[in-house]
């Protein structure tokens, strides 16, 4: 492979949210890789700094053409450039939408377990968290239907959530899914927000179906966030985008994203995505394919060494969701425990609402030897564990 994943990157001492932490601590927690994004990406930024001046940015014609292009060659759904609005990133976005189109005290739908700030962006804003959660059944997830009709048709809710593919399960949604998804929130005028920040980092013989693609009912009655950030790592460039197919919704959203004064780009971000998406490609197959042979690797070593953890069968994502069960233990005291006793450092599956607090989530964006180090940090913590409880 001409593209480097395996040496390893001191991030030490580099203001880095993941890696702020105790000398001997591993952190492999937050949705951050360890890898250095793509040549054509860093070529890009390195082209744009050489210019010197960093004034004011618009958004250019390249930055439409690169999502389009890019997901109609890449997903094969065509985009319409009138679709997109420019964000600062997927949070803020999901925030702004939350706070333009439903009013406090309304209720938001979110399939748990889900991505923690889903929480933040609705509890925050003085809203209420309506949690539809996912049934496990031992081995995978699948969806309550019965229960996820009852609280759309709550006429207190005006919003949903959905998060495509499904962070920290890794589940990609089929179109059959979706489409039911898509009719009840339809049925029952009730808003979806897609999050489709993972939609690239699928297995290599898997692609993931965009929520506005499914049906007329979804396309018109969704607004979809994406973004290159977490597929090239490049979540501190605060580059995003806002989809929205609908006219009037789409008003409504400009509207918010900019009273919010979030839709603004700094110097790097329109070349970086840019970038992305026009000369990414090659660079970001390597990387599932590296990625894939990680969770190949993690699931052998887990089966083998630490038989009390089962991983799920993800197809998305590089965040493995652990099934603890078999410690006997919850999510939160073994998470401190593994920190405390081996420094490894995880995601409390708690925070993801939903059945989490049986789960660990891990991420293993990382280089090969870095991820043994935290296998084996993961064994030792719960061969302790279990041993003491």
């Amino acid at each position: 492979m001409p593209y480097d994943f395996d040496t390893v990157i001191n991030r030490k001492n580099t203001a880095s949210l993941k890696w702020d932490v105790a000398e001997n601590e591993l952190p492999m927690w937050v949705a951050d890789m360890d890898f250095q994004t793509a040549p054509e990406i860093r070529e890009a930024i390195e082209q744009r700094a050489a210019h010197g001046v960093f004034g004011y940015s618009v958004i250019p014609d390249e930055w439409y053409d690169a999502y389009t292009g890019w997901w109609k060659n890449r997903h094969g759904f065509e985009m319409d450039k009138d679709w997109l609005i420019f964000c600062t990133g997927v949070i803020p976005a999901i925030s702004s939408i939350v706070r333009k189109i439903t009013t406090p005290a309304e209720k938001v739908v979110i399939m748990t377990p889900v991505y923690n700030i889903f929480f933040n962006s609705v509890l925050n804003n003085g809203r209420r968290v309506l949690e539809n959660k996912l049934v496990y059944d031992g081995k995978s997830y699948h969806i309550d239907f019965d229960d996820l009709e009852k609280k759309l048709a709550d006429p207190q809710t005006t919003l949903m959530i959905l998060c495509n593919p499904q962070n920290p399960a890794g589940i990609v949604w089929d179109r059959e899914t979706l489409a039911k998804i898509g009719e009840l929130c339809f049925k029952y005028r009730v808003t979806v927000i897609s999050d489709e920040i993972h939609c690239d980092l699928t297995d290599p013989d898997c692609s993931y179906v965009p929520f506005a693609s499914v049906s007329e009912e979804c396309r018109n009655n969704s607004i979809t966030c994406i973004a290159p950030t977490k597929a090239f790592n490049i979540a501190g460039l605060h580059t995003a985008a806002v989809s929205v197919p609908d006219p009037y919704l789409r008003h409504k959203v400009w509207r918010g994203l900019n009273t919010d004064e979030v839709a603004e780009p700094n110097a790097f971000a329109i070349s970086a995505a840019a970038a992305a998406f026009t000369k990414g490609e090659k660079w970001l197959d390597e990387l599932r394919e590296y990625i894939y042979e990680n969770k190949k690797y993690a699931e052998s070593y887990i089966s083998e060494h630490i038989p009390q953890i089962k991983p799920l069968p993800e197809k998305a994502t590089y965040l493995m969701w652990l099934d603890i069960t078999g410690t006997g233990g919850s999510s939160s005291q073994l998470a401190e425990f593994i920190r405390r006793e081996t420094g490894l450092y995880l995601s409390d599956g708690k925070a993801y609402g939903g059945d989490g607090e049986h789960f660990l989530r891990m991420n293993i964006a990382c280089p090969r030897p870095v991820l043994k180090d935290g296998l084996e940090r993961l064994k030792s913590g719960v061969e302790i564990f279990v041993k003491i409880k």
